[in-house]
């Protein structure tokens, strides 16, 4: 079709074509990170029916399985846990570890580099943590029940990216690079909120050689060494004093990702790689094999190989095994009475589906009305708001911080049940708002400064308007 054929025409109207500009908004990299975490939530839900039916089969089997103990000893010194901890305290770590990771690399060479891009979905996050927080305290204000207030603060990653994948590209890049760095602010939000507040008590020394291997961490970092061994071997260390100060030891996977260097390598990483390939083009023994393989990861950052390595073990493994050992509760009749009248379960529920609906679209729509940040793209209110509800799916954080806030079992029952509902209560009415006002609101921004003109308006667009621009 010519482009003389979209123009009107004396005595009828022009066509109405759909114009897709293509807006390279996401890197390589963080669509790759995006596609592991959608695979995962179907894994993650399948592991959660799964722990479900378990649950509720006749025997007690899931709760007497996950509560086996394990222990491991060398002398003196020994480690003991249930398999239900050591997937919580251990696996885990290796979760935190990928989000570490990633929050270093979006910092230094990824998209949280720029602040007017960073602070619509930063400030977006902390509505996120604060009201779903205040929501919770008003229907448990006091007593062992009010420790809760931490499990509506966080988005499930994985579960997010799942649903924003069912809409294909009728979801902008942009809602999803927003939505991925408001997951983040908020992950790093809710370490914080576990490391300060669901401590009970702590090892003085412990600290200490925590401190210590932190530094050591540090100076790594500063030397620039690209090998990944040191900051593992360091690391494992760093889990060990942490788990025995008494602080959360995924904190430790936290940290270590955090300080993996992940600035993007120079020219003078690569000038060797040239030399060693030639040798082994000359003669591929063991020795030049084995130096020209050490000089090309030597060309990639230690946190891109770490991530690449562990981002799919995380995804595809410790996340669907956190979900089969924590998503497990009692589907009784009496047990579903008790948390329908519940105020920990209600409180959940709530908090998670209109506390993240409210407190991310009002603080970012003010941001943006402000015009502190930018949320460029196709975006529109209704996605914004779309999204803010579907950041209600608090499942893993929000299971994870439970375990942490609850040692009686019928509070961990109520708060289970709350947030497996209001997971799914926010996944369907995100799901229904983007789908029905998604493209019916105004644009959050009619135009990006920084990127391409806006296309023209009106009942038919000249893809020809562009290039006159």
């Amino acid at each position: 079709m010519s482009t003389e054929s979209l123009l009107p025409r004396p005595g009828r109207p022009g066509p109405s074509p759909r114009v897709n500009v293509p807006l390279p908004y996401l890197s390589e990299s963080v669509r790759r990170f995006m596609a592991r975490e959608s695979g995962s939530a179907a894994l993650l839900l399948g592991a959660t029916m799964a722990a479900l039916v378990w649950a509720n089969l006749p025997g007690h089997t899931y709760a007497s399985f996950w509560h086996t103990a394990t222990s491991l000893q060398v002398g003196s010194w020994s480690l003991a846990l249930d398999l239900e901890h050591l997937v919580n305290d251990g696996a885990m770590a290796l979760f935190f570890l990928v989000v570490g990771l990633e929050i270093s690399r979006e910092l230094t060479v990824g998209e949280l580099r720029d602040a007017r891009t960073v602070v619509v979905p930063a400030v977006g996050a902390l509505g996120g943590l604060v009201l779903p927080a205040l929501i919770y305290l008003a229907f448990e204000p006091s007593g062992p029940a009010a420790a809760g207030w931490g499990i509506p603060m966080s988005t499930d990653t994985a579960f997010l990216l799942g649903v924003l994948a069912l809409f294909g590209p009728r979801c902008p890049d942009q809602l999803r690079l927003f939505l991925l760095t408001l997951a983040i602010v908020d992950d790093i939000g809710a370490i914080v909120v576990m490391a300060v507040f669901y401590t009970d008590h702590v090892s003085v020394v412990a600290l200490l050689v925590s401190a210590a291997l932190v530094a050591a961490l540090v100076v790594l970092r500063q030397a620039q060494v690209w090998q990944l061994t040191p900051y593992l071997l360091v690391g494992l260390g760093l889990w060990l004093a942490v788990y025995e100060s008494g602080v959360h030891p995924t904190l430790a996977g936290v940290l270590v990702g955090l300080l993996v260097p992940a600035a993007a390598v120079g020219p003078e990483a690569r000038k060797h790689l040239p030399f060693y390939g030639r040798a082994v083009l000359e003669n591929a023994d063991p020795r030049r094999v084995r130096l020209a393989t050490a000089a090309a990861r030597a060309t990639v950052s230690a946190n891109h190989r770490l991530q690449d390595a562990l981002h799919p073990v995380s995804a595809y493994l410790v996340l669907p095994l956190f979900a089969l050992a924590n998503a497990g509760v009692l589907l009784s009749w009496d047990a579903l009475r008790d948390a329908a009248q519940s105020g920990v379960t209600i409180g959940i529920v709530v908090a998670l589906v209109a506390g993240n609906a409210v407190g991310i679209s009002l603080t970012a729509g003010l941001v943006l009305r402000m015009g502190v940040g930018t949320l460029a793209g196709r975006v529109r209110y209704g996605h914004l708001v779309g999204g803010a509800m579907l950041a209600g799916i608090g499942f893993t954080i929000s299971l994870f911080i439970t375990g942490l806030a609850f040692d009686d079992q019928q509070l961990r029952q109520e708060a289970k049940i709350g947030v497996l509902v209001g997971s799914l209560v926010a996944a369907v009415l995100g799901s229904l708002v983007l789908r029905v006002l998604g493209e019916r609101l105004p644009l959050c921004e009619v135009s990006d400064p920084d990127g391409p003109p806006p296309l023209p308006s009106g009942p038919w667009v000249d893809p020809t308007a562009r290039a006159r621009s």
